[in-house]
């Protein structure tokens, strides 16, 4: 049915991204969700494909390549973006679960390509894994790894906040991710709590960073910069809305927010006013409400929340 089975990409210096618009609002680009309340989206009745293509399997509101379903069953719906999908499958000899992410190839193409090229070049216990690519003439499925706990975002609603102590532990294993990345020159750019996946529900999972279709890699992390206006708005570094020449650390700076979140449960920078929030994040201007203790401990998280301090926006 005109699909490919892991077909080798060509490895390029810089990984296409997403470019925002100039009058760039979050409807236009990524859209975020507040931490204290998560919109409830209706889509009852609502199908992008009515009918499955000719030779396609169709599984409950979505239809799958056959290439795809004579190796693996479907399960369930557990994921959806702009040009993507997420199933939870199980393999039909092995019985072991995966996840799929299905990519429609027309206006997903770019973040496709970015994707499988860092997948397919990392392995580390923090960062989801690929396991096999099919490439089909109108979709791309992904078989990665399984994350069954949710969304660090979905802990910190049910929260409200972590302590020092959990806070540190999610903090540690997604720094160690981003360490790694970072030795290989690549640079997530759209870190977040919705991107960071539990492996299983329990209180000692290990987080794993997941969705790298606004990634870029670089071979030389010391001296080449990046000039792409993207990412999620609340999390973006100062010197990106400033469209100035940036390099990895603004990876930093959304890890920066995250701890604010962990501790505290409250976004550092949001304003319904769009411009209002980009003026506060380009200025570093925020307000920590949560309470540090003065141990070692908290110092290290203190000194994680000065990752976006007002030293570190350039002028």
């Amino acid at each position: 049915m005109g699909c490919s089975q892991s077909k080798k990409l060509a490895d390029e210096d810089c990984i296409k991204t997403k470019k925002l618009p100039d009058e760039w609002t979050p409807d236009e680009g990524k859209t975020t969700r507040e931490v204290w309340r998560k919109e409830a989206v209706n889509n009852e009745g609502r199908t992008s494909e009515k009918k499955p293509k000719k030779g396609r399997v169709c599984e409950g509101k979505l239809s799958f390549d056959p290439v795809v379903t004579e190796k693996y069953e479907i399960k369930a719906l557990i994921g959806r973006g702009s040009f993507s999908r997420v199933v939870r499958v199980q393999h039909k000899q092995t019985k072991q679960p995966y996840a799929i992410k299905l990519i429609k190839v027309r206006g997903g193409k770019d973040v496709f390509e970015s994707e499988v090229a860092v997948l397919r070049k990392v392995k580390h216990e923090f960062i989801v894994q690929l396991y096999e690519v099919y490439e089909c003439s109108e979709r791309v499925y992904l078989v990665m790894e399984l994350a069954t706990g949710g969304e660090l975002f979905d802990r910190i609603v049910g929260r409200g906040s972590f302590t020092e102590r959990d806070a540190t532990r999610v903090l540690y294993m997604v720094l160690e991710g981003v360490r790694y990345l970072h030795s290989l020159g690549i640079t997530h750019r759209d870190l977040k709590p919705e991107n960071l996946l539990y492996y299983h529900p329990g209180i000692d999972s290990r987080i794993m960073i997941t969705d790298f279709g606004l990634s870029n890699t670089r071979q030389d992390t010391d001296s080449e910069t990046m000039d792409t206006t993207c990412g999620t708005p609340e999390y973006i570094a100062p010197e990106i809305l400033k469209r100035q020449s940036y390099t990895n650390a603004v990876d930093m700076w959304a890890i920066g927010v995250i701890t604010h979140i962990l501790l505290s449960g409250e976004m550092p920078f949001l304003d319904e006013n769009r411009t209002r929030m980009y003026n506060a994040i380009m200025k570093a201007k925020y307000s920590y409400n949560g309470e540090v203790s003065r141990s070692l401990l908290g110092f290290s998280l203190l000194n994680t929340l000065s990752l976006f301090d007002r030293d570190f926006c350039r002028t």
